[in-house]
Protein backbone atom coordinates (compact mmCIF):
# COMPACT_ATOMS: atom_id res chain seq x y z
CA UNK A 1 0.00 0.00 0.00
CA UNK A 2 1.04 3.55 -0.76
CA UNK A 3 2.58 5.96 2.04
CA UNK A 4 1.07 9.12 3.25
CA UNK A 5 3.99 11.40 2.35
CA UNK A 6 3.24 10.09 -1.14
CA UNK A 7 7.14 8.84 -1.37
CA UNK A 8 6.56 5.37 -1.64
CA UNK A 9 5.24 3.15 -4.81
CA UNK A 10 1.74 4.59 -5.44
CA UNK A 11 0.91 1.81 -7.98
CA UNK A 12 0.72 -0.82 -4.83
CA UNK A 13 -2.78 -1.77 -3.61
CA UNK A 14 -4.04 -4.70 -2.63
CA UNK A 15 -6.67 -4.93 -5.80
CA UNK A 16 -5.89 -2.44 -8.27
CA UNK A 17 -9.47 -2.78 -9.91
CA UNK A 18 -10.99 -3.40 -7.10
CA UNK A 19 -9.58 -0.28 -5.59
CA UNK A 20 -10.14 1.58 -8.67
CA UNK A 21 -14.06 0.58 -8.97
CA UNK A 22 -14.64 1.59 -5.43
CA UNK A 23 -12.63 4.89 -5.74
CA UNK A 24 -15.41 5.96 -8.57
CA UNK A 25 -18.39 6.02 -5.94
CA UNK A 26 -16.45 8.78 -3.84
CA UNK A 27 -17.68 11.76 -5.30
CA UNK A 28 -21.39 10.40 -4.79
CA UNK A 29 -20.74 10.48 -1.13
CA UNK A 30 -19.13 13.28 -1.09
CA UNK A 31 -22.43 15.01 -2.86
CA UNK A 32 -24.53 12.97 -0.04
CA UNK A 33 -22.84 15.20 2.68
CA UNK A 34 -23.28 17.96 0.84
CA UNK A 35 -27.02 17.64 0.46
CA UNK A 36 -27.13 17.45 4.22
CA UNK A 37 -28.42 21.47 3.82
CA UNK A 38 -31.22 20.94 1.94
CA UNK A 39 -32.60 18.28 3.48
CA UNK A 40 -33.00 19.26 6.94
CA UNK A 41 -36.03 19.75 8.82
CA UNK A 42 -38.14 23.62 7.88
CA UNK A 43 -36.67 24.79 11.41
CA UNK A 44 -33.35 23.86 11.63
CA UNK A 45 -32.80 24.90 7.83
CA UNK A 46 -33.90 28.24 9.36
CA UNK A 47 -31.98 28.60 12.32
CA UNK A 48 -29.24 27.65 9.91
CA UNK A 49 -29.85 30.08 7.68
CA UNK A 50 -30.50 32.83 9.57
CA UNK A 51 -27.20 32.33 12.05
CA UNK A 52 -24.82 31.97 9.38
CA UNK A 53 -24.13 28.91 10.67
CA UNK A 54 -22.37 26.49 8.47
CA UNK A 55 -21.68 23.03 7.70
CA UNK A 56 -18.74 22.70 10.37
CA UNK A 57 -21.72 23.82 12.94
CA UNK A 58 -23.34 20.82 11.54
CA UNK A 59 -20.51 18.41 12.20
CA UNK A 60 -20.55 19.47 15.79
CA UNK A 61 -24.09 18.82 15.91
CA UNK A 62 -23.50 15.16 14.35
CA UNK A 63 -20.83 14.60 16.87
CA UNK A 64 -23.69 15.17 19.65
CA UNK A 65 -27.01 13.93 18.22
CA UNK A 66 -25.60 10.50 19.80
CA UNK A 67 -26.58 11.38 22.93
CA UNK A 68 -23.44 12.03 24.99
CA UNK A 69 -21.82 14.91 26.15
CA UNK A 70 -18.49 15.22 24.81
CA UNK A 71 -15.46 18.19 25.70
CA UNK A 72 -14.38 20.43 23.14
CA UNK A 73 -11.04 18.85 23.13
CA UNK A 74 -12.68 15.68 22.24
CA UNK A 75 -14.78 17.30 19.94
CA UNK A 76 -11.63 19.14 18.22
CA UNK A 77 -10.09 16.21 17.86
CA UNK A 78 -13.14 14.25 16.47
CA UNK A 79 -13.33 16.90 13.78
CA UNK A 80 -9.57 17.60 13.32
CA UNK A 81 -10.09 21.28 14.16
CA UNK A 82 -8.35 23.25 16.56
CA UNK A 83 -9.74 24.41 19.81
CA UNK A 84 -9.70 27.80 19.12
CA UNK A 85 -12.43 27.09 16.39
CA UNK A 86 -13.89 24.55 18.19
CA UNK A 87 -14.99 26.80 21.14
CA UNK A 88 -16.07 29.21 18.57
CA UNK A 89 -18.54 26.89 16.61
CA UNK A 90 -19.93 25.56 20.39
CA UNK A 91 -20.35 29.24 21.03
CA UNK A 92 -22.32 29.91 18.00
CA UNK A 93 -24.33 26.98 18.19
CA UNK A 94 -24.65 27.78 21.99
CA UNK A 95 -25.98 31.38 21.37
CA UNK A 96 -28.98 29.79 18.76
CA UNK A 97 -30.14 27.57 21.56
CA UNK A 98 -28.76 24.38 19.70
CA UNK A 99 -26.50 23.11 22.13
CA UNK A 100 -25.54 23.50 26.37
CA UNK A 101 -22.32 23.68 27.53
CA UNK A 102 -21.44 23.13 31.25
CA UNK A 103 -18.17 22.44 33.59
CA UNK A 104 -17.18 19.11 34.04
CA UNK A 105 -18.29 18.58 37.52
CA UNK A 106 -14.77 16.26 37.64
CA UNK A 107 -12.54 18.97 36.23
CA UNK A 108 -13.82 22.50 36.06
CA UNK A 109 -11.66 23.58 33.69
CA UNK A 110 -13.19 20.99 30.61
CA UNK A 111 -16.32 21.92 29.14
CA UNK A 112 -19.07 19.39 28.24
CA UNK A 113 -21.44 20.28 25.47
CA UNK A 114 -24.55 18.44 24.47
CA UNK A 115 -27.51 19.05 22.54
CA UNK A 116 -30.12 21.43 24.21
CA UNK A 117 -32.85 19.12 25.27
CA UNK A 118 -35.23 20.78 23.04
CA UNK A 119 -33.44 20.44 19.93
CA UNK A 120 -32.67 16.65 20.53
CA UNK A 121 -35.81 15.00 18.87
CA UNK A 122 -35.30 17.20 15.79
CA UNK A 123 -31.70 16.41 15.46
CA UNK A 124 -32.03 12.40 16.18
CA UNK A 125 -34.83 12.72 13.37
CA UNK A 126 -32.59 14.29 11.38
CA UNK A 127 -29.84 12.02 11.36
CA UNK A 128 -31.88 8.97 11.31
CA UNK A 129 -33.21 10.24 7.96
CA UNK A 130 -29.67 10.73 6.95
CA UNK A 131 -28.66 7.52 7.73
CA UNK A 132 -31.59 5.34 5.91
CA UNK A 133 -29.09 4.79 2.42
CA UNK A 134 -26.74 3.06 4.61
CA UNK A 135 -29.21 0.86 6.72
CA UNK A 136 -30.73 0.06 3.49
CA UNK A 137 -27.54 -1.18 2.31
CA UNK A 138 -26.75 -2.62 5.17
CA UNK A 139 -30.05 -4.43 5.05
CA UNK A 140 -28.97 -5.98 1.63
CA UNK A 141 -25.73 -7.23 2.74
CA UNK A 142 -25.37 -10.64 3.86
CA UNK A 143 -23.94 -11.16 7.46
CA UNK A 144 -20.44 -11.55 6.59
CA UNK A 145 -20.47 -8.48 3.71
CA UNK A 146 -22.36 -6.29 6.96
CA UNK A 147 -19.13 -7.25 8.92
CA UNK A 148 -16.95 -6.69 5.80
CA UNK A 149 -18.31 -3.05 4.76
CA UNK A 150 -18.57 -2.17 8.76
CA UNK A 151 -14.75 -2.79 9.07
CA UNK A 152 -13.71 -1.48 5.66
CA UNK A 153 -15.71 1.92 6.65
CA UNK A 154 -14.26 1.54 10.04
CA UNK A 155 -10.28 1.12 8.24
CA UNK A 156 -11.25 4.35 6.23
CA UNK A 157 -12.09 6.46 8.75
CA UNK A 158 -9.73 5.83 11.06
CA UNK A 159 -6.85 6.09 8.02
CA UNK A 160 -9.03 9.44 7.42
CA UNK A 161 -8.45 10.34 11.02
CA UNK A 162 -5.00 9.44 11.17
CA UNK A 163 -5.25 6.55 13.50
Amino acid sequence: MADRGGTGDETRVPDRALVEGALRFVPLIEAYYRRAHSEMPEELHRLFTENRLTARHGAVLAQLSHGQELGVGELSSRLEVGLSTVSELVGDLSRVGLVERRSDPANRRRVLVSLAPEHRDLMRAFMARRARPLLRTFERLSPSQREGFAAGLEAWARELHGN
